[in-house]
């Protein structure tokens, strides 16, 4: 069961990302926080040991990605949607991070 809402929560996050990029109307704190708390969803449940360098590899690279606000030509809307995919990404990554030292202070 855990598998799949995970499964589920990272499609969600994905699609609302990207509506919300593409619905300006969308873009609320409420959608950031339901993005967040999916990213949360993720981070916990689907990410495993195995996965986690990747991951966070990644997920570094996503952010760096949505910050490229100093790039105009990528327009209002690419914007958008880059910025609700960090929301839903960087909570994930600090969960992952955090099990990961976690771990590592366990050895």
């Amino acid at each position: 069961m855990d598998a799949r809402l995970g499964h589920w929560a990272f499609i969600v996050g994905i699609v609302i990302a990207i509506i919300a990029g593409l619905v300006p109307a969308w873009q609320t704190p409420t959608i950031t926080w339901v993005l967040v708390i999916l990213g949360l969803i993720v981070g916990l449940l689907n990410i495993t040991a195995k996965e986690t360098v990747e991951f966070l590899v990644a997920a570094v690279a996503l952010m760096l990605i949505g910050s490229a606000g100093a790039i105009p030509a990528l327009g209002t809307i690419v914007l958008s949607i880059l910025a609700n995919i960090v929301a839903f990404v960087a909570p994930a990554a600090l969960i992952v991070a955090l099990k990961s030292i976690y771990e590592l202070a366990r050895k």
